[in-house]
């Protein structure tokens, strides 16, 4: 199944392999049919692969953090978080590949109570200060347990971030909510009174994978 955020560009990246395949159709050279050819098959296959949105069962358990996203545990670090949490706190960035499934899901049950944009810079995901400096979506999670910030940061080449939400919405851990297109990072904040459950290098599913359990 393609997710819905891909349908628009995927429909472009399909109306451009269909002309791929009139112009090899009409291309007397061999040799030049078959690299067009092929270069269509490459792309459709990449589209499909990129934009595909597999069912996922979240856990059972509503004291643990989930991953938003597909992908490799970057880093895990402590930091002060003064925009939603107010204090010390613990991050763990999950990286993306152009390989990994894009759509984006809930890490918690809660309601929206934070969520703002910002414009920024388009530094390479896996760069210390791209959570800092790059455009982000920051979504703030009011749950049971307390407060739970995650982002949605933009890459060096991903630079088209996906999200359905907004300020007081309800929300379900393991919900599709967004994505961000060809690859990036997600950061997931929460502070000490949640444990951590993954380290560096791991690899992640969104919506399943437990990034944080709270104990207290």
């Amino acid at each position: 199944m393609i997710t819905k955020y891909g349908y628009s560009t995927a429909g472009i990246i399909f109306l451009a392999v269909i002309i791929l395949f009139i112009i090899s159709y009409f291309t007397a050279n061999d040799l030049i049919r078959i690299i067009l050819i092929c270069l269509g098959l490459f792309v459709s296959v990449f589209t499909l692969n990129f934009f595909r949105d597999p069912e996922r069962t979240a856990p059972i358990a509503e004291n643990i953090v989930v991953s938003p996203a597909d992908g490799k545990v970057l880093l895990i670090k402590d930091i002060k978080e003064e925009r939603f949490l107010g204090g010390e706190a613990k991050q763990v960035s999950v990286f993306m590949s152009p390989l990994n499934v894009h759509v984006n899901r809930i890490p918690i049950n809660g309601t929206v109570d934070y969520l703002e944009y910002h414009n920024g810079e388009y530094l390479v995901a896996f760069h210390d200060k791209a959570d800092e400096r790059n455009e982000r979506s920051e979504i703030g999670i009011l749950s049971k347990y307390g407060k739970v910030l995650f982002t949605q940061v933009a890459g060096f080449i991903a630079r088209r971030i996906v999200y359905e939400l907004s300020k007081g919405d309800t929300v379900k851990m393991g919900e599709r909510f967004g994505m961000i297109k060809f690859g990036s990072r997600v950061d997931v904040i929460v502070d000490h009174n949640w444990d951590l459950k993954v380290k560096e290098g791991d690899i992640v599913k969104a919506g399943e994978s437990i990034l944080f359990e709270y104990n207290k």
